[in-house]
């Protein structure tokens, strides 16, 4: 892939990784401020709720924070856009839409019929 490509990419990967580490940071704020107790069980397992479903949302974040750091490992030692797979090149299509990636669209396809088939 041509150098102002990787670059461009690169940019966009790193916004990604700055956003991702700013919400973390605030999401953390948030955990530590609602530490609160609730007089009315309701309202004390309402709060409960939302706080693991933002610890589930917030372990979504840290895996994609991972997959940003692994795609701009793969920009510096010259694999990134090429499937990890078949060899092949990624297209540009395909990273636009997820610049993480590390199958190209027909092996992404063969993976995901394989989990359907095996149920995973």
């Amino acid at each position: 892939m041509e150098k102002e490509k990787l670059e461009h990419y690169r940019k966009i990967l790193l916004q990604r990784l700055q956003t991702l580490l700013e919400e973390a940071g605030k999401a953390m704020n948030d955990l530590n401020e609602a530490k609160v107790r609730f007089p009315d069980p309701t309202d004390g397992a309402t709060a409960e709720f939302d706080r693991d479903f933002l610890l589930r949302i917030r372990d979504r974040e840290r895996k994609l924070i991972k997959k940003v750091q692994e795609a701009l490992e793969r920009i510096d030692n010259g694999t990134y856009g090429i499937c990890e797979s078949c060899g092949a090149e990624i297209s540009e299509k395909r990273l636009m839409a997820r610049p993480v990636t590390t199958l190209c669209i027909k092996c992404k396809t063969e993976q995901e019929k394989e989990e359907k088939r095996l149920g995973t």
